[in-house]
């Protein structure tokens, strides 16, 4: 019986290991994966999508840390982020409305920045996916295309629903950020997990990397399949 050894099971997988290696290195250092868990960024990224976190966005890190070596860019209004929750350090997934030395409002569901109120043009969707799935809201579900400033994204409102859509006007504080889900009525965010710091914020989301839809049998969204999901206005 031939003897085997690790050396030759290294020399002759050597481009599999480069490879594996190649893509640790990738995904530790400058993006990762993350599984969406919940709805509360409709219609914007689904459950079952798996989407790019994007590191070096901001900043250079300490592979396999949080640990911010460099400050690279300033996280912008309308980014998709990742972000260490400041209330139980649960990483979440939200977009950044409110930048530092921000004043912002709510009247209603409409936002106010700055005092200048944010635009809303009301959108039929015919499709089903694009919505919080009926096992989880059964209810009344209006899209709009919420525009702020030169940004602009789509959002679910949930009219009878109680949730809360008044708040403020409150003051973002320096080094910190207002973060609030696409899914505005189906969101737990800055509304009530507070501001949250420059440091906590991990990465930005530009990307989805595949989607596969448990309310069908885990087919998987060819359409989702490497979408950007960058502002489509």
């Amino acid at each position: 019986m031939a003897k085997f050894s690790f050396g030759q099971l290294v020399r002759e997988n050597k481009g599999f290991i480069a490879l594996m290696l190649g893509m640790a290195v990738f995904r530790l250092g400058y993006a990762d994966y993350y599984l969406v868990p919940s709805a509360s960024m409709y219609p914007t990224l689904r459950e079952g999508d798996r989407i790019i976190c994007q590191r070096t966005a901001y900043d250079l890190k300490v592979p396999l840390t949080d640990i911010i070596l460099k400050k690279l860019n300033d996280p912008q209004r309308g980014d998709i982020v990742t972000f260490s929750s400041p209330e139980d350090g649960t990483r979440l997934i939200k977009r950044l409305i409110a930048l530092p030395g921000d004043t912002v409002e709510m009247r209603g569901e409409e936002l106010l920045i700055n005092g200048k109120p944010a635009q809303y043009e009301a959108l039929n969707l015919n499709n089903p996916d694009q919505l919080t799935p009926q096992r989880e809201y059964p209810g009344k579900q209006q899209v709009y295309r919420e525009k702020i400033g030169d940004h602009s994204h789509l959002m679910i409102v949930m009219p009878e629903r109680e949730a809360l859509r008044s708040f403020g006007p409150v003051k973002v504080p320096e080094g910190q950020y207002m973060m609030l889900g696409d899914n505005r009525d189906n969101s737990k965010d800055s509304r009530f997990i507070g501001f949250v710091p420059r440091e906590n914020i991990t990465g930005r989301v530009e990307r989805v990397m595949f989607s596969l839809n448990a309310d069908n049998n885990w087919m998987p969204r060819m359409d989702r399949f490497g979408a950007s999901l960058k502002d489509h206005s």
